[in-house]
C-alpha cells in the first residue's frame, strides 16, 4: 500500500510540475493595467446615448496607463467594461482593443474576445483586462477596478 501512495504522490508532483513550467511561458509579456479606475457615469443620459440600449457600446476616456475602456450594456441592469490595452505587448501602431460587432478585437494578434463576457474566441485563457461595473437600477453605473 505504501508503494502504490508513493508511486502516486510521485506521479502527481511530476504531473503538476509539467503542467507548471508549461504554462509559465505564455504570460512573459503581459501587460499589467496598474491604473486606478474609479468612477460613475449615469448610461441612460443623452451624453452616453450609446449605453442607452441593451447590446450598446462605446468608448471612454481612461486615465493613466489604460488605453481607454470599453464599456457595453449587456442587459437593462448589466454592463461591461474592459480596458483597451491588449493582453500582449506589442509593437504594432495603435495597438488598441476595438469593437467589431459582438467581439473585441486586438487588430495586431487577430485575436477575437466575446464583448458578453470578455472570453477568447481564440481557445486560450487570454482576455482583455476587465473592470468592475455596479449599475444601481436608478440612474448610476459605478466603474472601478
Amino acid at each position: 500500500m505504501k508503494i502504490v501512495l508513493r508511486f502516486l504522490f510521485a506521479f502527481f508532483t511530476v504531473l503538476m510540475t509539467i503542467f507548471a513550467v508549461s504554462c509559465s511561458n505564455k504570460l512573459d509579456n503581459q501587460i499589467d493595467v496598474a491604473t486606478h479606475i474609479d468612477f460613475e457615469i449615469n448610461p441612460n443620459s443623452m451624453e452616453y446615448q450609446e449605453l442607452n440600449v441593451t447590446g450598446g457600446w462605446m468608448y471612454l476616456t481612461g486615465s493613466g496607463d489604460s488605453y481607454g475602456i470599453i464599456v457595453y450594456r449587456v442587459t437593462d441592469m448589466d454592463f461591461m467594461a474592459y480596458d483597451r490595452k491588449p493582453f500582449y505587448n506589442s509593437s504594432c501602431p495603435d495597438n488598441r482593443l476595438k469593437v467589431e460587432g459582438l467581439f473585441i478585437v486586438d487588430q495586431c494578434n487577430g485575436w477575437n474576445y466575446s464583448i458578453l463576457n470578455g472570453m477568447n474566441m481564440n481557445g486560450d485563457g487570454t482576455h482583455p483586462y476587465w473592470y468592475y461595473a455596479e449599475y444601481d437600477g436608478g440612474g448610476i453605473l459605478h466603474i472601478h477596478n
